[in-house]
């Protein structure tokens, strides 16, 4: 039977193996599939949360990697962000916090619903966090 389809954000980290630590520690994600890479680096790995995923891999020269650029080489700036759902979201903020984590946009009531957040990551990748549910 075919998967659905669906969108999965896709991210390079200079310290990969960190980042998986970071996601999943703070955010909550879990390891779906790691595969490492030479000397150390990551070649894929994909992190679940529910019935969503992001896919990372070590930031690395390739075809593939010559796409990219990462934050701080673009000034510290990201050119998107990811939304992830959660159903405590100050239980998450807290660990952000801790973790050393930038917050961007503090926690709030949002007009159109839910309670959220926005905060870079040790690397500088953006990511929002919040209990509004899109598909509600």
């Amino acid at each position: 039977m075919p998967t659905p389809s669906t969108v999965i954000p896709c991210l390079r980290y200079c310290d990969a193996k960190a980042a998986v630590g970071w996601l999943c520690g703070v955010l909550g994600l879990e390891e779906q599939l790691v595969v490492p890479g030479p000397g150390g680096t990551i070649a894929h790995a994909q992190l679940r949360l529910g019935g969503g995923m992001v896919m990372l891999g070590s930031a690395v020269e390739s075809a593939y990697g010559r796409l990219l650029k990462q934050p701080d080489e673009v000034g510290g700036f990201a050119t998107m962000s990811t939304y992830v759902a959660v159903p405590d979201a100050d239980a998450v903020y807290a660990r952000a916090k801790k973790a050393g984590w930038r917050i961007l946009l503090d926690i709030k009531d949002e007009d159109y619903g839910g309670r959220g957040f926005t905060c870079a990551d040790p690397e500088g990748h953006i990511w929002s966090v919040g209990t509004y549910d899109p598909w509600a």
